[in-house]
């Protein structure tokens, strides 16, 4: 079906089938004024961040949406520790994909370009700093560029990682190229064909693939990437492409589904490599989405099933932090942005952080007093 709008804390919520389970309607968030630009809080780590924009053409494959392009062009945008302090701070996104994005979600009650205002912390371009950084792959939830997790990702490269952020190409309202054309959603006309979900995870993982190459060897600072320490972790779609990628290629060696349905067939002797769920109630045991109660008994290595109460499919992204810009009100009964994003940055860090710096975090081995939010459906929920 055509893509629903409306953002998590009542802004936005995605209703595709194909992308998660189905969210039942709302009855939406009253509009009020919009407050100006929206700020993305701070990272939460010591170092300084910066942010770079790549643009990498694959000549191997044809793109899967645009029949008329025998290759396919992906923008990577990247986030990385600096010693740059001081500079201009990237765009959260153009003016021109503002609109394509309000547009396309059925948001008309403020400025098109309202989106390309917001503020990030990024400096644009900085140099990168240290050395042997672990990598974090992002994919976004579809419709969505991967601008909306970029408070996830600043506050990960200020805790010292390089994340690579992918623009799946005509699987979001906009995407600009390297050439300043903006390819549009494509892949929005085909969203109800049997099988689409499969369909885009598979060339997701194609994608994650073929920019894992690309990084570790024609980046001109491949060097500081520690080939061994290598993650995932995406929201919706982006969810389910991780556990697509990482069956396709061993060099993930962890993994983050944030409340997406999954399609990804696991062979039949499991997935052994570290992977979390964690997302809304919809996926509790006996939920409205099963996929990750079928998929639990797959993984066969270390992992966590995480439900976090009074949220929504977008609570795991930036579009809570947004909607007093865009002048919508919050949703009755679902958490303030700004623990949203604090709860994901806190999981998502502290898995990264386990997996890939080899640190303990006791606050995966159970419930915290601190997060009483979040649930261990492992021993909680009745699941083997």
């Amino acid at each position: 079906m055509r893509q629903l709008l409306a953002l998590a804390a009542g802004l936005v919520v995605l209703a595709s089938s194909a992308c998660s389970a189905p969210a039942p309607p709302r009855s939406g968030a009253p509009s009020t004024t919009p407050t100006g630009p929206a700020t993305l809080p701070a990272p939460t780590g010591d170092r300084p961040v910066a942010t770079t924009a790549l643009y990498l053409t694959d000549t191997s494959r044809p793109d899967p949406w645009d029949l008329d392009a025998d290759t396919r062009q992906l923008k990577v945008t990247l986030w990385y520790p600096t010693e740059q302090r001081d500079g201009q701070r990237a765009p959260y996104m153009t003016p021109k994909e503002s609109e394509l994005l309000l547009k396309g979600s059925g948001i008309a009650n403020t400025p098109y370009d309202t989106l390309s205002t917001t503020r990030t912390n990024a400096v644009k371009d900085a140099e990168p700093a240290g050395r042997r950084l672990a990598l974090v792959v992002l994919s976004a939830g579809f419709t969505k560029p991967v601008s909306t997790l970029t408070s996830l990702a600043e506050d990960l490269a200020g805790r010292g990682y390089l994340v690579a952020g992918i623009d799946h190409t005509h699987e979001s309202h906009a995407t600009t190229l390297s050439d300043g054309r903006i390819a549009e959603c494509l892949a929005c006309d085909s969203d109800t064909d049997p099988g689409f979900g499969p369909r885009v995870v598979q060339g997701r993982a194609a994608d994650v693939s073929f920019v894992l190459d690309r990084l570790t060897s024609t980046w001109k600072h491949s060097g500081l990437i520690d080939r061994s320490k290598i993650a995932m972790a995406g929201q919706s779609i982006g969810g389910a492409a991780t556990l697509a990628a990482m069956v396709k290629d061993p060099r993930i060696r962890a993994g983050i589904d944030m409340d997406g349905t999954t399609y990804a067939r696991i062979p039949k002797n499991g997935l052994s490599r570290p992977f979390m769920f964690i997302g809304s109630p919809q996926h509790i045991p006996g939920g409205r989405d099963t996929s990750w109660e079928r998929d639990w008994k797959l993984l066969t290595g270390w992992k966590r099933w995480l439900v976090v109460t009074n949220t929504e499919h977008q609570s795991f992204t930036d579009l809570p932090l947004l909607a007093n810009a865009l002048g919508i009100g919050p949703a009755p009964g679902i958490l303030p942005a700004a623990r949203s994003a604090e709860l994901t940055r806190t999981y998502v860090a502290a898995f990264l952080d386990r997996h890939l710096g080899s640190q303990r975090q006791p606050l995966l081995d159970r419930p915290s007093p601190r997060y009483p939010e979040v649930t261990f459906c492992p021993t909680t929920c009745g699941i083997p």
